[in-house]
């Protein structure tokens, strides 16, 4: 007979930050800032890594979510769907500071779940006979041409739920679903920052929806501060 000794995901926000490094390839949760993890956030930017490899639905605000990464010049490159509401990612990109490569929404959220679901890619046929179809490999269907479109995968991700038990099985917050439970299947390590945690067992399984087996750690949340949103340096 074998007994399996549960052990709780739940570490502390140092533990958990321990593999995102300079040049870490970083995916994350999250839509105009709603779903980010923002005390994941603080900490990556109280650790000083540079040079981050991000991938996500956008950049967030100038102070809010993912935004203060990429205001503070943390990124290096971003894969995106748009960037309208930071100006500062405009401003950086225009000036050659951070490298932006755009993808439809929609085509970007597919390249995610392809890689969380160990896909090679997706088949596209947005941007046929424009410049996007430069350089891509073409496949024909059918008597339909479709580019082929590689799918995303990253070392960590970060995301934000409501709610987990302590193996990770996560609830997530309306809207705040989003990129969410995409980002936790495409990444290596996964980090959840969730608001509330509760022992193993005691969430309702037909509202989890991302289970536990994608989770690496989970962090408890210290909410929004928006002290943090202007002082980027300052202590919690």
């Amino acid at each position: 007979m074998t007994i399996q000794v549960f052990t709780s995901k739940v570490v502390e926000v140092k533990q958990a930050i321990q593999h995102i490094v300079d040049g870490t390839r970083l995916m994350y949760g999250g839509f105009g800032g709603v779903g980010n993890p923002p005390t994941l956030i603080h900490a990556i930017l109280q650790k000083g890594v540079k040079d981050l490899h991000l991938i996500g639905n956008d950049t967030g605000f100038p102070d809010i979510g993912i935004g203060r990464l990429v205001t503070a010049g943390r990124a290096q490159s971003l894969i995106t769907s748009h960037i309208g509401s930071n100006p500062n990612a405009g401003r950086m990109m225009t000036e050659g500071k951070l490298q932006v490569t755009f993808y439809p929404q929609g085509t970007l959220a597919e390249k995610i779940r392809a890689g969380g679901m160990g896909l090679g890619g997706i088949l596209v046929d947005v941007g046929l006979g424009t410049i996007v179809e430069e350089g891509k490999q073409k496949i024909d269907i059918e008597g339909t041409v479709y580019m082929v479109e590689p799918a995303l995968t990253a070392e960590v991700g970060i995301i934000h739920a409501k709610k987990a038990d302590e193996y990770g099985n996560l609830i997530y917050d309306k809207s705040a679903r989003n990129f969410n439970p995409l980002v936790a299947m495409a990444a290596d390590i996964t980090i959840a920052e969730v608001d509330e945690i509760v022992p193993a067992g005691e969430l309702d399984p037909e509202a989890i929806v991302t289970p536990g087996i994608y989770v690496d750690y989970i962090v408890k949340s210290e909410g929004v501060n928006w002290k943090w949103a202007w002082e980027p340096n300052s202590e919690r």
